[in-house]
């Protein structure tokens, strides 16, 4: 742990540094203001200890600047005349604690002690808010599941490189998360770094962070995605849109945990579980030339596939009635029933875009369609590529008086057709040979909207 002391009295900078010391700190000294605030930026401390008056500026004033430069760091005000109102403000600034000179060393480490751990505190909670891990969960009892299940509690303790491959939407974010969440490295960063979603000029900076004055723009010193994992894991998704440069330089991070910020070069050493996801054929990326071999096989420790969700239909129910608390809350909305009937048309489709479209679409349901208990025919048009014959051969099969047949028949062709032609009421009237006021008339008599 790192400790800043900015003072002017040099004894008692020497004489801190050295009880801090001994006790396991890492103790940095500074006699100025703007030797101080240089050095918290360069720094980066866990705790500063901060005196009122220094010779160059206020300490209140300081104490300003380093909330706003450093706003996680906690601040121990010191000072030996300030009145009641000096610590007055410095509390409403964000200092952590006021000590009175003469410092009392037990008081000062104690004081340490509790600020360290208010910020360990501050930073676990921002992490839990962030992630929210409890609603981190694998749905389904489908065959596939429970062996990628088996397979995530494998390799979970381990520190091992984990490369993640699947289609778009079949979870391989959550794959990663349950990954983390089941390792020795639960309660520590877990980091997203997403390769495809970071404009390419920006992708080494935000990674490695940088050096203030590194670029056009850059007036202060940055931490990237790496050191904000260390101790964590750092998950690579899209890892097959990373630029050439940027997979040699991750390529050196997996080798020997090292790396520099641009603009910089003092080198950092990072503890982190590199987590990497791909929707892309990388073994096919590496004989093309658009990858590199040496970081594919690094990153391909062990390799983990994610399913289609066409490849576990039977999962479907329990993950409409799951999407289906999560959207009502979302939404602040009654949860809504499937029947079976229901749950077995929604289970019909493949789903290209797989579980995120699946929860997509249930979110639809619960924003157009009006019913508490829908029915297939209330979800057909919220399905476009749904096969209705089955639900279609009930329909004819079951005995009602004509003249209901004959209205629900028109709502499901009407709607249908209407699908079929974008939701254009001109475009539908057209190809079925009607005047588009007598269809605007009968789709309002039927309720169709």
């Amino acid at each position: 742990m790192k400790v800043l002391i900015i003072d002017d009295e040099k004894n008692i900078c020497l004489t801190v540094s050295n009880i801090l010391n001994d006790e396991g700190y890492e103790v940095d000294s500074c006699y100025t203001a703007k030797c101080g605030l240089s050095m918290a930026e360069d720094g980066d401390p866990d705790v500063i200890l901060l005196d009122v008056k220094l010779p160059d500026m206020n300490g209140i004033d300081v104490l300003a600047k380093l909330k706003k430069s450093q706003p996680g760091t906690p601040v121990l005000m010191i000072s030996g005349n300030s009145g009641i109102a000096d610590a007055v403000k410095a509390i409403k600034l964000g200092a952590f604690d006021f000590l009175e000179k003469p410092l009392s060393l037990p008081k000062v480490k104690l004081a340490i002690s509790k600020a360290l751990e208010f910020s360990q505190l501050a930073k676990e909670l921002q992490r839990i808010r962030s992630e929210n891990e409890l609603n981190w969960e694998m749905i389904g009892n489908s065959s596939a599941i429970q062996d990628l299940n088996a397979i995530i509690d494998r390799i979970a303790p381990s520190n091992a490189k984990v490369l993640i491959q699947g289609e778009s939407g079949t979870g391989k974010e959550l794959v990663a998360r349950l990954i983390h969440a089941r390792s020795p490295r639960l309660g520590k960063p877990f980091i997203k770094f997403n390769s495809a979603a970071i404009p390419r000029e920006l992708v080494e900076s935000e990674l490695f962070g940088y050096e203030r004055g590194a670029f056009t723009g850059a007036q202060n010193r940055k931490r990237g995605k790496l050191e904000e994992a260390d101790g964590g894991s750092l998950f690579l998704d899209e890892i097959g849109d990373m630029e050439p440069a940027a997979q040699a330089k991750i390529l050196r991070v997996i080798q020997e945990g090292e790396f520099e910020r641009v603009g910089g070069n003092l080198t950092h050493h990072i503890d982190v579980r590199i987590i990497a996801a791909t929707n892309k054929d990388l073994a096919t990326m590496v004989n093309n030339g658009s990858f590199r071999e040496d970081l594919f096989y690094r990153l391909n420790v062990v390799p983990v596939f994610t399913p289609p969700l066409r490849k576990r239909k039977e999962d479907i129910p329990l993950l409409v009635r799951h999407f289906s608390v999560m959207v009502a809350a979302e939404l602040s909305m009654r949860p809504k029933e499937f029947s079976p009937k229901a749950l077995e048309f929604l289970a019909k489709p493949d789903y290209p875009g797989n579980v995120r479209e699946l929860k997509n679409i249930i979110e639809r349901i619960y924003l157009l369609c009006d019913k508490q208990l829908p029915e297939p025919f209330d979800l057909a048009n919220m399905l476009p590529n749904a096969e209705i014959n089955a639900d279609m051969a009930e329909f004819w099969k079951a005995t009602a008086a004509y003249a209901d047949k004959k209205r629900d028949f028109e709502i499901r062709y009407l709607s249908t057709q209407l699908q079929l032609f974008g939701g254009s009421v001109s475009r539908t009237a057209e190809a079925l040979g009607l005047q588009q006021s007598n269809l605007s008339r009968k789709l309002q008599e039927l309720g169709i909207k």
